[in-house]
């Protein structure tokens, strides 16, 4: 099945519900580079994008569910496409993952990746971006590889040049391409992905930081029975699959980091608070309930809640 553009995109609103993904596979396949794609939650699924090309510089406005979208070695082998892409989030949250690291997308942030080396792009649930996409031949830039999956993001000469795109893109969609501005698209461009590159950090520097973020999240978030691992990953700016693994290489599971802050607690108010009762310091520090407080106390402490009150146990 092939996509036909409309005059404003493509949706997949031009098609049943029964055929939405593939028609929305073939969408982006046209609209970007060869890609495998698949939706990452059950249900319906919709999505659309406006696409105009101005010049070298390609910008297409994406909203959709929730999905995963790889470029393979296959893909790439039997494609021959040559283009540098950036994603401009402008809801919700992505990842963009290449050459060993990942950047988290929010809104206002910017990451590139090249469609001559495998990529993934993942977004747990419904989002909306700009992609502008551009040729490798009219980027004299040598070291694409150090900028790729590198977020630029906050305030500061990175944003400006988000605001560039995303400025250009909407009067484009108005109608009104400014075509004074179109000339700078490819030099701001550049001097992004130059800025990306310049920050680059390593994959270890990156997983130290995000298992950082992790246990600041868990810390925070403790105190709040039914914890799951789709809460800390959405407060951490991560997917799932990052969070595991990143905790996989600390040698940890994400319960016994949410168990062990949650002993912590306890025993806290276990010995500030001798009076208050074992059911209430449950609730407290986050557990389902007093018997899942006396299976982690036991597991972490060694001796029950009751005991370590009294003494018993290390203080």
């Amino acid at each position: 099945m092939g996509a036909t553009p409309a005059a404003d995109g493509w949706s997949t609103a031009a098609v049943d519900q029964d055929h939405a993904f593939d028609y929305w596979r073939d969408l982006i396949c046209d609209a970007f580079v060869q890609l495998s794609a698949r939706p990452v939650l059950p249900g319906p699924f919709a999505g659309s994008i406006a696409h105009r090309a101005l010049g070298e510089v390609e910008l297409s406005t994406v909203t959709a569910d929730a999905q995963r979208v790889d470029r393979t070695r296959s893909l790439i082998a039997r494609s021959h496409e040559d283009y540098l892409l950036a994603s401009v989030q402008l809801e919700g949250f992505g990842e963009v993952c290449q050459d060993g690291r990942v950047a988290g997308l929010r809104a206002g942030s910017m990451a590139f990746y090249d469609s001559t080396r495998p990529y993934t792009l993942e977004f747990g649930d419904h989002f909306r971006q700009l992609v502008v996409q551009v040729p490798r031949a009219a980027l004299p830039v040598a070291r694409v590889r150090d900028a790729t999956a590198v977020a630029l993001c906050g305030p500061g000469p990175g944003r400006l040049v988000t605001d560039f795109f995303v400025g250009l893109a909407r009067e484009a969609q108005d109608g009104h391409p400014a075509p004074g501005l179109v000339p700078h698209a490819v030099g701001l461009f550049e001097y992004a992905l130059g800025l990306a590159g310049s920050s680059a950090p390593g994959p270890e520097v990156t997983d130290a930081a995000v298992r950082q973020t992790v246990h600041r999240a868990i810390a925070r978030m403790a105190g709040e029975p039914g914890v799951s691992a789709e809460d800390v990953a959405a407060a951490c700016h991560v997917s799932r699959r990052t969070l595991f693994r990143v905790l996989a290489a600390e040698g940890r599971s994400l319960r016994e980091l949410l168990r062990d802050e949650r002993v912590r607690r306890a025993r806290v108010v276990l010995r500030a608070e001798p009076r208050l009762p074992i059911a209430a310091v449950a609730g407290r520090c986050g557990f389902a309930g007093e018997a899942q407080l006396h299976r982690a106390f036991r597991e972490v402490v060694g001796v029950s809640p009751g005991s370590y009150r009294a003494g018993s146990g290390d203080s």
